[in-house]
């Protein structure tokens, strides 16, 4: 479980005039107006902004699922608007990890066989029972997810995200289904993925709150990001009032 601590001199993503447009018929949406972004290496970042604004548009590019319109978008050194759907699956693969509102577990595997999905094909992942145990879950491994209540099993679907010790930590309303003190346990989850292997933490949310919990916090209007808050700061997700 000793993962090599991030270069904070590199960003962890770079955006540059990043647009994405939606075309059905001669209707166009555009999802993304020219979004000049740094996402640096090690920090929470949080994304708050409308339903529309944007903000899952942005996470699935910067995670490889989706492409830009136009623009550049670098992870690292890597450029990901010149790979091709091959690099893009192995990017994916290497480097990020996915957590979504649903925790999309497969019913019939256990918590420790969910997370072994993702550990088989990982190029250098962590055992997933030291996966389970970062989260918590250590004496629930071999219960399946019918038997673990909603907070357990998001964090087994963290526990699944981070196994393969990926760069960045990409969350789309990773509490949106949950009450507060069980979406608690689930950022301090997150918070010390952050702190402990130093990977980059990205949550999209509607819940001010949790923007106390970032380094960074952007807020989007429009496809665009209208502003920019920096948090000296940070505090623990117990802190959080929702």
């Amino acid at each position: 479980m000793n993962a090599e601590a991030p270069d904070r001199t590199l960003p962890a993503f770079r955006c540059s005039g990043l647009a994405k447009i939606y075309r059905t018929g001669e209707t166009e949406v555009h999802a993304l107006r020219g979004v000049d972004l740094i996402i640096p290496a090690g920090e929470i970042l949080v994304l708050l902004g409308p339903s529309g604004s944007g903000k899952s548009t942005l996470l699935n590019i910067i995670g490889g699922l989706d492409r830009p319109t136009s623009g550049g978008l670098f992870y690292r050194d890597l450029d990901l608007v010149a790979m091709d759907d091959a690099e893009l699956t192995r990017f994916r693969r290497a480097n990020v990890g996915f957590i979504f509102q649903f925790y999309n577990l497969i019913p019939s595997l256990t918590a420790e066989e969910n997370v072994r999905l993702v550990t088989d094909i990982a190029e250098h992942p962590m055992d997933a029972a030291d996966s389970l145990s970062l989260v918590g879950l250590a004496d629930r491994r071999d219960h399946y997810p019918s038997q673990l209540s909603g907070g357990e099993q998001q964090r087994v679907a963290v526990a699944r995200a981070i196994a393969k010790q990926p760069g960045v930590l990409l969350c789309d309303e990773p509490t949106g289904a949950l009450d507060s003190s069980t979406g608690t346990r689930v950022l301090e989850t997150l918070a010390n993925a952050n702190r402990t292997l130093g990977t980059t933490v990205v949550i999209i949310t509607h819940n001010v709150g949790i923007a106390a919990m970032a380094h960074r916090v952007f807020h989007f209007l429009d496809g665009r990001i209208a502003r920019i808050e920096v948090n000296d700061r940070p505090i623990d997700p117990s802190g959080i009032s929702w």
